[in-house]
């Protein structure tokens, strides 16, 4: 029964923190591309300019999405296959937490009896990340994908997780084509 217990202790606690850190990932793409063609890269500027991202940020995600394409095989050009672009949004969530309840002792009534009302409020945010795969002799959208998950302040951990927020969502590149 002890090592029952044990395993089930042991998946709780693997599901609880895997749904701690998760990022949702979807994408989409034309099903009429021929992602077989696409050897190089370039970022699209006039698109990352309107990214409403601090700088040090917009760079640690346009460092990350290089390594993940290089590492993918794609080279860096002047005239590139793709140009590649990025969109992010932020949304502050505010948690409110009411611990109501009367706290005391005995039975019935009490003059010691007290309510102790204990409200705790904590805030968090969470990011989106957009980053879009253009034809750039078309100059067609071919590729987005978009991941969904909370950032944090620390600046180790910001960097941490804006590597995984890209490498989540370029693990989803090239799309499985399903005919």
């Amino acid at each position: 029964m002890k090592n029952v217990s044990s395993y089930l202790m042991i998946g709780l606690c693997t599901i609880v923190l895997s749904a701690c850190s998760s990022i949702k990932v979807v994408s989409d793409y034309d099903k009429n591309a021929n992602f077989d063609t696409y050897k190089s890269f370039a970022f699209y500027k006039a698109g990352i300019d309107k990214a409403e991202i601090n700088d040090l940020d917009k760079r640690r995600i346009l460092r990350a999405i290089e390594t993940e394409l290089l590492a993918k095989g794609f080279s860096k050009s002047e005239n590139p296959d793709l140009l590649v672009s990025i969109f992010t949004q932020s949304r502050e969530e505010i948690n409110v937490y009411n611990n109501n309840g009367p706290y005391g002792y005995g039975w019935g009534w009490s003059p010691w009896y007290w309510n102790n009302y204990n409200t705790t409020v904590s805030t968090s945010t969470e990011g989106i990340l957009y980053i879009d795969l253009i034809d750039a002799e078309r100059k067609e959208l071919i590729w987005q994908g978009k991941g969904t998950g909370y950032l944090s302040e620390n600046r180790e951990s910001k960097i941490e997780i804006i590597n995984e927020f890209v490498k989540e969502i370029l693990a989803k590149y090239p799309p499985e084509i399903k005919e």
